[in-house]
């Protein structure tokens, strides 16, 4: 696997991993206000990658903007996959999911996302932290790493989207 280094702007790092589970978080400005990111964080279809998706198409996913709400994505023959559900909303502020993404949804592990917003520099730093939990044989620390990179990915692509009117790769 590849990993490039991260621009001066977006700090990805991998916080601590164990077989047993790992912690990923990201640091990024975007310059756009804390409210205008809180609101196209739930119009993720426009942000996330393609490529990171089951479908292949990230038209496919949704986030409902609720306590309880499911960031899923629609599979062809009426299948889906609920990676994850909204359990906290401070709007403007903050958002907290459980849940698991991609391919971690088939393993015997689930995580905690959180999405922080604050002014800063006039425009809102966006810090997103992802723990898992759980057993993989292999353990879960061989995916930190990866996930570590498509977050970064993900959230590079949104900042790119607020700042540019378009989301950045692939």
């Amino acid at each position: 696997m590849v990993f490039a280094v991260a621009p001066t702007w977006l700090a990805a790092d991998v916080v601590d991993s164990s077989a047993s589970g790992f912690t990923v978080k990201e640091t990024i400005n975007i310059q756009a206000s804390p409210a205008d990111v809180y609101a196209r964080i739930f119009r993720v279809s426009e942000w996330w990658s393609s490529a990171h998706t089951f479908s292949q198409d990230a038209h496919n996913l949704s986030l409902e903007e609720k306590v309880g709400g499911c960031y899923c994505e629609k599979l062809p023959g009426g299948g889906g996959a609920k990676h994850m559900e909204v359990s906290y909303l401070a709007p403007g502020k903050m958002i907290v999911l459980h849940g698991a993404l991609g391919p971690l949804t088939s393993l015997a592990a689930t995580g905690t996302m959180q999405i922080q917003l604050s002014a800063a520099d006039g425009g809102t730093k966006v810090e997103v932290s992802y723990s898992m939990a759980g057993y993989l044989a292999a353990g879960l620390n061989t995916w930190a790493g990866a996930v570590d990179g498509v977050l970064n990915q993900q959230f590079t692509r949104l900042k790119s989207l607020m700042e540019k009117g378009v989301p950045a790769g692939k």
